[in-house]
């Protein structure tokens, strides 16, 4: 090597492909020290700050002088000097900063992300029956499944587990069986590979995808509410795979008999296999898993502070795990140890994200549309036939529920509507519901389904 350039760019290059350092940490502060003089055992550096030199001999010192021994194979001292004449000003973070150093970690410490298997399930009180189940038909998943876990039917609000252990069990299967045929898709996905099927007129290529499988695993079955044609061929495929003894696992937010909006051909075979529920997690649930993401994410969690993030944050894991990553950003970004105050300033952010994004009058009339067989230019439009009516109505009144938009404004969005026109799909619609319970979980069901979609 030519120069001491040369050797600093090869020590860089050892500590990304063997993930000593992550790009985040090279670009950040790596690129930052400024090669002066190398005399075979010294190797001096310039940086423009206290705080930058502290940040890189603390957190990546030992780590340099590694790199720098099995790129020249000799030990090598790392000397940092601060060039700058200037007192070191101290900058506080902005929101916008914390931010963009969250997503940076997102993509650079990909050796946080973990796949979802059995192994990396925390089990809790609150999920021990569902894990079993999904253990157990995993393990069983042979030429014939057990009859008596056939379908498995998982349950649980939305962020408790439920596509992690669908997706473990699929990664078990696999392991076990690697020349199983294994189909494990979304409902929407389902909807969306029919529409295509029907639209291409390639229902048998559909057919054999779905109905010559050995095992078939449906997230989030509740979207097939009042989408008949989808409901027609998914229980089809069901009745097929069952008769042939082949497993089937289903995610839900409900259990069989709230999915009112399915048709009971449906609902009744779902019962008549193992049901299986996953609520929050409890205390000592929520404590396991920030440490196990803080270990993922190479932080040093002190005790305190994951006791109180697992005291406040009770919704969800997505929430706990989300609050973990953002508190490592944080921390990088400050280089300081990890504080209660800290924690603080993170829950407050995370319970602010979980929010969910602005919902537009286009996104509900979509859903509307989508649920009623209709097309969104029919709800905007004058026609009256009885299925685009109700719809209207249905739309009109899920905007005013989810938006809390004025009347008026509601009005024009719906082709220039007067105010009492509004009044009166809105009260049409809340008298209906309290008179038919099979209307009112429709649109609640839509109304959920709309917020899903909109979580960031």
């Amino acid at each position: 090597m030519n120069s001491f350039e040369e050797v600093f760019e090869n020590v860089k290059k050892y500590c990304l492909e063997n993930e000593k350092i992550p790009e985040i940490g090279i670009t950040t502060w790596i690129d930052q020290m400024k090669p002066e003089n190398f005399n075979g055992t010294d190797a001096v550096f310039s940086i423009q700050t206290d705080f930058q030199k502290n940040i890189v001999m603390t957190k990546y010192g030992d780590i340099l002088k590694e790199a720098f021994y099995n790129v020249l194979g000799f030990n090598t001292n790392i000397i940092i000097n601060v060039d700058s004449d200037e007192p070191e000003k101290i900058k506080v973070p902005t929101d916008a900063e914390i931010d963009q150093k969250h997503a940076e970690l997102e993509k650079s410490y990909k050796f946080a992300n973990y796949d979802y298997t059995f192994d990396t399930f925390i089990e809790g009180r609150s999920n021990e029956f569902a894990l079993a189940c999904s253990k157990s038909v995993a393990k069983n998943c042979g030429e014939k499944a057990v009859p008596d876990y056939n379908p498995l039917f998982i349950y649980g609000p939305s962020g408790m587990g439920k596509t992690h252990l669908i997706t473990a069990i699929a990664n078990e299967v696999r392991k076990n069986h690697p020349n199983f045929n294994i189909v494990y898709v979304t409902s929407e996905a389902f909807g969306g590979d029919l529409i295509n099927a029907i639209n291409k007129s390639m229902m048998s290529n559909f057919h054999d995808k779905y109905r010559n499988v050995d095992i078939l695993l449906i997230d989030d079955v509740q979207f097939f509410a009042e989408k008949e044609r989808m409901q027609e061929e998914f229980f089809h495929t069901f009745y097929k795979l069952h008769q042939e003894g082949k497993q089937i696992v289903i995610t839900s937010d409900k259990p069989p008999k709230e999915l009112v909006t399915l048709e009971e051909r449906l609902r009744t075979r779902f019962e008549g296999g193992l049901i299986a529920d996953i609520s929050a997690p409890d205390y000592e649930t929520r404590l396991a898993i920030i440490n196990r993401k803080s270990e993922l994410l190479e932080l040093k969690m002190p005790g305190e502070v994951a006791e109180f993030m697992a005291n406040r944050l009770k919704s969800n894991i997505r929430q706990l795990e989300g609050a973990v990553t953002r508190l490592k950003a944080l921390n990088h970004f400050a280089g300081s140890p990890i504080t209660i105050s800290m924690a603080q300033s993170v829950i407050r952010d995370v319970l602010t994200d979980e929010q969910p994004i602005p919902i537009t009058v286009e996104k509900i009339i979509s859903e509307v549309s989508t649920v009623y067989g209709v097309s969104p230019e029919d709800i905007r439009s004058n026609k009256r036939s009885a299925q685009i009516s109700i719809a209207r109505k249905v739309a009109i009144y899920v905007v005013r529920e989810v938006t809390q938009m004025p009347l008026a404004s509601i009005g024009t969005e719906f082709g220039g509507r007067d105010h009492s026109t509004i009044v009166y799909s809105v009260t049409s619609v809340t008298d209906a519901m309290a008179k038919d319970s099979t209307l009112r979980t429709l649109v609640e069901d839509i109304i959920k389904n709309i917020r899903d979609k909109s979580k960031v």
